[in-house]
């Protein structure tokens, strides 16, 4: 089944935003629907859904990231094929507008799988991809929760997806917690615990607490879930729930099995998510 998930970050949420950001998700549905909906690959269709909430500043990815102790901005993104298990991955980047972009110019380069920093950003130049001055993604607000040193928050967004010839892809950006060191990777970058695809597993995308995520190598334990035969569904929840078990941490998750089932769970207050297929028309859900 042909089927793109979406999610906007596990986490707490300002009441006002609440609408705009489901209609947010809803757009980067859309997005990545028209590019499946074209025959185009899985891996295509996650980076335009995610470029999306990237561009939107109501998601801590891309524009509206959220700042370093010093108060700049430093982004994370991974993304990974499961056909083939290519993937790419950066880390603690700045200057560039889709960081989920600059992943797949790492994956399109086949030299490494993760690149940080300035080695990353050069690849942009290389690549086409649109750069800016660093502060041109810190918006108001981003400055406001720094100045007031409001509690640490991470709304990390991702997308899964199974094209009209069976291939899983992956893709996930941050710009990280409030508050934390320059320097910081959380698991957006890391291949197995924010962000994973393989055709005979299933794709998933997760969002909460970097350090726990990658402790737990969460996207990958819930696959393994589904490799043993639990349902997406059921995957997500019980990944979730051992994360909290085992670390004491409240997240969320998005899933595809192999066939192309929607796996989303979250243990937070709230996660913005959506997922279309071929049966139906864009569902937005919590």
């Amino acid at each position: 089944m042909t089927v793109i998930a979406v999610h906007g970050g596990a986490g707490a949420e300002s009441p006002a935003d609440r609408p705009a950001r489901r209609d947010g998700v809803a757009r980067a549905v859309e997005a990545g629907w028209a590019v499946l909906d074209a025959g185009g690959h899985a891996l295509d269709a996650v980076i335009a859904a995610v470029a999306v909430l990237e561009d939107d500043p109501l998601f801590n990815a891309g524009l509206g990231s959220v700042l370093t102790v010093e108060g700049v901005v430093e982004m994370d993104a991974s993304l990974m094929a499961g056909d083939t298990l290519q993937a790419g991955a950066v880390g603690a980047v700045t200057g560039v507008r889709n960081p989920v972009r600059l992943a797949r110019a790492v994956l399109d380069e086949g030299r490494e799988v993760f690149l940080v920093g300035e080695p990353a950003e050069r690849l942009a130049g290389r690549h086409g991809l649109a750069t800016c001055a660093p502060d041109a993604l810190i918006t108001e607000e981003a400055r406001r929760r720094w100045r007031e040193r409001l509690a640490p928050g991470g709304e990390t967004v991702g997308a899964v997806a199974r094209d009209t010839a069976g291939r899983l892809a992956a893709a996930t950006s941050t710009g990280g917690v409030t508050g934390k060191r320059r320097g910081r990777l959380g698991d957006s970058a890391v291949i197995g615990a924010g962000t994973y695809a393989d055709d005979t597993l299933g794709a998933g995308s997760a969002t909460g607490p970097g350090e726990a995520i990658i402790r737990l190598c969460l996207v990958r334990t819930a696959l393994e879930l589904i490799a043993r035969g639990a349902d997406a569904p059921g995957a997500a929840a019980e990944s979730l729930a051992l994360l909290q078990r085992r670390l004491g941490a409240t997240a969320g998750i998005i899933l595809l099995d192999p066939r192309g089932q929607v796996g989303m769970a979250r243990t937070t207050e709230s996660m913005p998510a959506a997922y279309r297929s071929a049966t139906g028309a864009t569902v937005v859900l919590d």
